[in-house]
């Protein structure tokens, strides 16, 4: 019997070993498993990260691309802006000048039809002949005639 309790024994031992060495063996591939699994999650995240940081810098370059396209932009606007406040100017000037002659040359038809009015309402006498000479009768305006007035406004000036 002591043989048998000592078979018993070295069968209880070693099955006990054995349950050591399968426990042992399991949790040895269990931290195997878990080692595996962080280290392909923190590949994946590494990955990611990596994935993340290319797009913002992608989104970074192109945010510098359109950031130099609108300043080129711009800078042709201002100097489309520029020509066109020049032209504008030269415009407004051409226009000023353009309206002093209007007034003027408005002023001289006034006058004009004012000395036409007063010689056909009283005709041409002896002093107008003197002052404008001995010529002034075969000029058409001192015709003894009825005169049609000069007809023009400054409303023809005007665009």
């Amino acid at each position: 019997m002591a043989s048998s309790s000592g078979n018993s024994i070295s069968n209880s031992s070693g099955s006990s070993l054995q349950h050591q060495n399968t426990g042992s063996e399991q949790g040895v591939n269990l931290h195997r498993l878990i080692d595996q699994r962080k280290r392909r999650r923190m590949e994946s995240n590494r990955e990611s990260a990596r994935r993340s940081r290319m797009r913002k810098q992608k989104h970074l370059d192109d945010l510098v691309t359109q950031i130099t396209e609108l300043k080129n932009d711009n800078n042709q606007i201002q100097t489309s802006i520029g020509f066109t406040t020049q032209h504008y100017m030269n415009i407004e000037a051409e226009n000023s000048v353009l309206r002093a002659q209007m007034m003027e040359l408005s002023q001289r038809l006034d006058s004009l039809n004012q000395i036409l009015d007063h010689i056909d309402s009283n005709g041409v006498n002896e002093t107008d002949a003197i002052e404008f000479g001995s010529d002034c009768f075969n000029l058409p305006y001192y015709l003894n005639h009825q005169q049609q007035p000069i007809m023009a406004s400054p409303d023809i000036f005007q665009y």
